[in-house]
């Protein structure tokens, strides 16, 4: 960590309630995140593939109680939010909830949650430069480009966005969650359309009798849509973008609080209400993993190029993801690099005021994903994605670590909450990490793809440890210098 970067850091304002410095790994950075920006990223890391592709094959095995599954796991992603909303309020930083696992949980928690971090969005990164490549191929006119041409095409764009500033990254956003939400408020006119004037979608009336005369909430039981469970969660990956983005707007007081409240009712809106919508129009049985269950309807009412226009929305979708994965990541890891626990030129910065060793360590892990693309182009989707669930189930239980030593300091009375709380601590914390396992335990049940997931934990587990002893040495000189410099 350089003396620059440690005075900068001591001489960052912050409020009564932080009793240690600031991070020194937040010093440099631009405020050009408007509250709009901010907004959409919530919105944007809400809506993605998830609903878009995943929500048809769900259909199918749970049937219409996928909303309640919807519904469950929205609330409990919610809660993870709003406890990070919280932390940021208490102090905003790039670092996010690497810097707050730093402060809570010492500088092994930071390591492990950074890490962690970076295996979810590095791997998420080539699942989604794959998915941009499988969805380019859907029109004619790429089909006979080959799949990790495209991945490198797709990675090249967005790479160059996130290194020309985060002015642009937040543009990019805004329009990408634009696009998302637009189409989805579009789809829902339609089926509320179609609801009201009971117009035949496939040769059935959609209301209730779509549910009722084909299995009711449950046509296969309830063990589908606990199983499901376990899928679905995956979907809200990427609202903790919120704590990250907080770093770089000039008045996080303001904005997120009504960036993190506002997820709540997305959700519901949006992911709940879609999917009750889908199942009011065509039985689950009618839907498939293959198509966008939007598609479905769509086709089956006859509205032209239905097809063309969900796929150019899931490659926003995935487009969307790629973009906010090397925002992110390059913020985090110079967090850790600024600490000493991550390469020292993931912490250099451009003059656009953007971590690009960060970005471009990840992006390096990205192109080995382009290599995947050539060598098992059929299979590489499916390796990285169950890899990248890992990554996400950690942070989350991290994240609601950290609340309970912060909410546990503050009754000591060594911090001050803000206003803006997690309600019913430590209950919620309890729960959500509760649930949060529960749902990496269910993997156990996927044994073509979920336990071989799970049977890797003990490789990373092992690969972490190894890392914390090569590391542990400049971890700690580089504290002690940050330490003699802010008591000078």
């Amino acid at each position: 960590m350089s003396k620059d970067a440690v005075n900068t850091a001591a001489a960052t304002p912050r409020t009564d309630a932080a009793a240690v410095p600031a991070d020194a790994g937040d010093a440099g950075y631009s405020k050009d995140l408007k509250a709009r920006h901010v907004n959409m990223i919530a919105i944007g890391g809400a809506i993605g593939t998830g609903l878009f592709l995943g929500a048809g094959g769900r259909l199918h095995n749970a049937g219409p109680a996928l909303a309640i599954a919807y519904l469950v796991c929205g609330i409990f992603a919610f809660f993870v939010v709003r406890a990070l909303g919280e932390l940021v309020l208490y102090r905003p930083s790039s670092g996010s909830f690497v810097s707050y696992a730093r402060e809570f949980l010492g500088e092994k928690g930071a390591y492990v949650a950074g890490w962690m971090y970076f295996l979810n969005w590095s791997t998420t990164g080539i699942a989604d430069i794959t998915a941009i490549a499988l969805y380019t191929h859907y029109w004619s006119l790429f089909t006979d480009i080959p799949q990790w041409v495209l991945a490198l095409v797709a990675l090249a764009v967005v790479l160059a966005v996130n290194l020309i500033s985060v002015k642009i990254f937040g543009e990019m956003e805004f329009w990408f969650a634009i696009i998302k939400v637009a189409t989805l408020v579009g789809f829902m006119f339609i089926g509320i359309f179609l609801l009201a004037t009971q117009h035949e979608v496939g040769g059935q009336t959609p209301g209730l009798g779509v549910i009722t005369d084909n299995g009711g909430l449950f046509p296969h039981g309830m063990m589908p849509v606990v199983l499901v469970m376990q899928g679905v969660i995956f979907a809200y990956a990427a609202l903790e973008l919120v704590g990250v983005a907080a770093g770089e707007t000039a008045e996080p007081e303001k904005v997120v609080p009504r960036a993190v409240n506002s997820i709540m009712w997305r959700v519901g809106l949006f992911y709940v209400g879609s999917v009750v919508l889908l199942a009011l129009l065509l039985p689950g049985s009618v839907y498939s993993a293959d198509q966008s269950p939007f598609v479905t309807v769509l086709s089956k009412i006859g509205v032209p190029a239905a097809g063309d226009v969900m796929n150019l929305v899931v490659l926003t979708a995935a487009m969307s993801s790629l973009n906010s994965g090397l925002y992110s990541t390059g913020r985090i890891l110079r967090s850790m690099a600024m600490a000493g626990s991550a390469p020292k030129f993931t912490a250099r910065m451009n003059r656009s005021q953007v971590p690009y060793g960060g970005i471009l360590l990840t992006c390096g892990v990205c192109v080995l994903g382009v290599g995947l693309n050539f060598l098992v182009p059929a299979q590489a989707f499916e390796i990285v994605l169950n890899v990248a669930s890992l990554g996400i189930i950690s942070t989350w239980v991290i994240i609601m670590v950290c609340h309970l030593v912060f909410v546990r300091r503050a009754k000591d009375g060594q911090v001050a909450r803000p206003s803006f709380r997690l309600p019913f601590s430590p209950v919620t914390e309890i729960t959500t990490i509760a649930f949060l396992l529960a749902c990496l335990g269910m993997m156990w049940n996927d044994p073509e793809v979920g336990r071989k997931t799970l049977l890797l934990i003990p490789l990373i587990a092992a690969m972490l440890i190894a890392g914390w002893f090569a590391i542990r040495r400049r971890v700690s000189r580089t504290a002690d210098q940050e330490l003699s410099q802010l008591t000078k």
